[in-house]
C-alpha cells in the first residue's frame, strides 16, 4: 500500500475521532442553550424597532395636522400643557358637565375605554369643558368622581371661552358653540380626535379615505343607533393599541 493511502487513512481516522468526540458536545451545548447571541456575528441585528401603524395623518394645507399649544386648569387645579401630553397616545373630546344628551354618552364611552387600558401609562384623555364660565376646577373634580375618571393621565380642562373655542373650532376642526334654543345652551360634535405620541392628529382609513374622527356616541353593547349608524368604539381603541405600538 503506498504512503499516500496510509496518509488517506490517517486524515478520515482523524476525522472520525473528530465526530465522535465533538460534535455530541456541540449539539449538546445548542440544545442546552449554551451558545448564545454574542457568539454570533449578528449580535448587533435587533428586530424590538417599534412599528409604523397604517393609520393616517390629519392633513390641512398639505401639512399634517398637529396638535397647537394650550394651557388650561384640570379638575385637580394642575396647569396643563399639551406638553404634559407629549410621549402619549390621548383622546380629545369638548363637552360640558351639564349637557343633557350626548356628553354623558360620550363620557361613559371614555371611561369604558380607559378600563381597557389601565396597564398604559402612556395613554390619556383631554376633555376640553366649552361651558367653563360654570365648570370650575371643583364642579370637573365632581364629575370626574361621577363617571369614574381614575387615569391620571384624564384632565378636564377648564380656563378662557374664547381659547377653548379657537383650539375646537381652529386647532382641532371640531365643532362647538353656543346656541340658546338647543338643550343645555351649548352645541358641540359628539366626535373624538385621536393624537399620537408626537402630538399628530390620526386616524383609520375606511374606504380609501381617512376617517378624520371617531364617534364618540354610540357604545360598543348598542351597536347602532337610531339611524342605523354603526359605533366605532370598537375601531378607536384598536388604533389606539396601534398608536401606542409605535
Amino acid at each position: 500500500m503506498s504512503k499516500t493511502n496510509y496518509s488517506y487513512i490517517g486524515i478520515s481516522f482523524i476525522i472520525l475521532v473528530f465526530g465522535i468526540i465533538f460534535i455530541p458536545k456541540i449539539i449538546d451545548r445548542i440544545s442546552n442553550k449554551d451558545i448564545i447571541r454574542e457568539e454570533s456575528r449578528s449580535q448587533d441585528i435587533t428586530t424590538d424597532t417599534p412599528e409604523t401603524s397604517d393609520l393616517a395623518y390629519l392633513n390641512i394645507n398639505g401639512e399634517p395636522k398637529k396638535v397647537p399649544e394650550f394651557r388650561f386648569t384640570d379638575q385637580n387645579g394642575q396647569t396643563i400643557t399639551n406638553n404634559d401630553y407629549e410621549g402619549k397616545v390621548y383622546i380629545v373630546e369638548f363637552f360640558f358637565t351639564t349637557c343633557p344628551t350626548i356628553c354623558p354618552k360620550m363620557n361613559k364611552n371614555l371611561v369604558q375605554i380607559q378600563n381597557s387600558f389601565t396597564d398604559f401609562k402612556n395613554f390619556g384623555v383631554a376633555s376640553f369643558t366649552i361651558n367653563p364660565d360654570y365648570d370650575t376646577v371643583e364642579v370637573l373634580k365632581a364629575y370626574a368622581d361621577k363617571y369614574g375618571i381614575k387615569n391620571p393621565n384624564w384632565h378636564l380642562l377648564t380656563g378662557d371661552k374664547d381659547t377653548i373655542y379657537q383650539l375646537a373650532n381652529v386647532g382641532f376642526n371640531i365643532y362647538v358653540g353656543q346656541n340658546p334654543d338647543v338643550a343645555g345652551g351649548f352645541e358641540h360634535s359628539g366626535n373624538f380626535a385621536l393624537i399620537d405620541k408626537k402630538g399628530f392628529i390620526r386616524s383609520r382609513i375606511v374606504k380609501g379615505n381617512p376617517l378624520i374622527f371617531y364617534n364618540g356616541m354610540i357604545s360598543e353593547s348598542e351597536q347602532l343607533d337610531d339611524q342605523g349608524q354603526e359605533q366605532q368604539i370598537s375601531m378607536l381603541k384598536e388604533d389606539i393599541k396601534k398608536l401606542l405600538n409605535e
